[in-house]
């Protein structure tokens, strides 16, 4: 199942954009990046997609903007860099942050004959120009799967997350981690959920500015001094990584993840159990050409993973790689969950359902999100308001 929202938009509105585009040799793309294009996490990611498209579209040429945010490039506008790629020929720019999201809008206002794609924002579900569109992955299933990992591998039972800033993006993320770790804990470790701790810190920002975050690689550090065994990395960067293994080095049994990039587990291999990461190079290969031949269409896409390969994909979208510091014996025991779930994702009947999004659930402040046996509906888990009752941590 693809949950989307598709706008068709009238031709008069988009000369230039959908059908009767010219069919160039050559196609340029433009990538804007939040953070640099080698931090092991989201920014490499796309980065290393607007490589394969360049590899498998003939004729494609990605123009990438890299770390445009307030710490390394104050003075830049999105206005200034789309100028630049549209001077160079861009015809489609990729915008890779929601960071990005109310600046894509206006930008793409100056450019009407210019695609803009915001990856992980919602602007075409509230009212963007007929040029945006959006599109993410729902890692929200393979962040349950992350949290799973580390219940199964924490001997404390004492969970540390070590998050972005705060939005519904971030908090229903985190939540799928907390879902997956209490499901995980009680029905495959056989603990009691309540004897479960995860805890939640924000840094404030996708990856550490001096002086404005919290220090990342701190707060990795305090949750192991506060009792954490296992702490989920959530983060651009691999702070979380990095800190676990110079603990393990120590002498300290201590776990952690990954985040965004498939092999950001090579940070530190002794320590990382686990990493929920995007391959962005098949859906850009589609829009790419999507726009090049006059076929693009306005859309709000929240696309499920590919549930036939969804453990070391390549190519789905949202995936999960399962490092190699988890044991054995729990590894089998992490195979059985991913069958479960894959067995109700796969399931027709569970369309527009997101597994172990079911009430009884609680928001933070005691607000009922679902009852028993409700699911709760996709666009109120990408709404989240808060973090659900269970969680240590702020909402807001």
């Amino acid at each position: 199942m693809r949950f989307k929202v598709l706008l068709i938009v009238a031709l008069l509105l988009v000369v230039g954009v959908l059908p009767g585009a010219a069919q160039d040799d050559e196609f340029v793309f433009g990538l804007v990046l939040v953070g640099p294009r080698t931090d092991q996490g989201w920014s490499q990611a796309h980065y290393e997609g607007a490589q394969y498209v360049e590899e498998n579209v003939p004729g494609a040429r990605a123009l990438v903007f890299d770390s445009l945010n307030p710490s390394d490039a104050p003075e830049t506008t999105l206005r200034d860099v789309v100028q630049n790629m549209v001077d160079e020929g861009a015809r489609l720019i990729i915008t890779t942050s929601d960071a990005f999201e109310e600046d894509t809008n206006i930008v793409a206002e100056a450019f009407p004959d210019i695609v803009f794609v915001n990856v992980t924002g919602s602007n075409v579900l509230q009212g963007a120009p007929p040029n945006v569109g959006n599109y993410n992955a729902q890692p929200e299933w393979t962040q349950a799967i992350n949290g799973c990992a580390a219940a199964l591998t924490t001997e404390t039972g004492n969970i540390g997350y070590l998050g972005p800033l705060i939005n519904t993006e971030t908090r229903r993320l985190a939540a799928s981690s907390y879902l997956g770790a209490r499901y995980c804990w009680e029905n495959y470790a056989g603990m009691n959920p309540d004897d479960l701790t995860f805890t939640v810190t924000w840094i404030g920002f996708w990856f550490n500015i001096p002086g404005v975050t919290l220090n990342p690689t701190e707060e990795a550090n305090s949750f192991f001094d506060n009792g954490a065994d296992v702490v989920i990395g959530a983060i651009d960067t691999t702070e979380a990584l990095v800190v676990a293994g110079q603990r393990r080095e120590a002498g300290e049994n201590v776990f952690a993840t990954g985040y965004d990039y498939i092999n950001a587990c090579d940070q530190a291999p002794e320590v990382c159990i686990g990493v929920p990461y995007y391959n962005w190079g098949q859906y850009y290969s589609e829009l790419v050409e999507q726009v090049r031949d006059g076929a693009w269409e306005q859309e709000w896409i929240w696309e499920e993973p590919t549930w036939d390969n969804i453990v070391d994909s390549t190519t789905a979208s949202a995936a999960v790689s399962i490092g190699d510091a988890l044991s054995e014996e729990d590894r089998v025991l992490l195979d059985e969950f991913i069958a479960e779930m894959t067995a109700f994702g796969s399931d027709p009947a569970n369309d527009e359902r997101i597994f172990l999004w079911e009430g009884p659930l609680t928001l933070q402040d005691g607000t009922v999100l679902a009852e028993e046996g409700e699911f709760v509906p996709l666009l109120d888990i990408w709404y989240l308001p808060q973090i659900l009752d269970g969680m240590i941590g702020s909402s807001n």
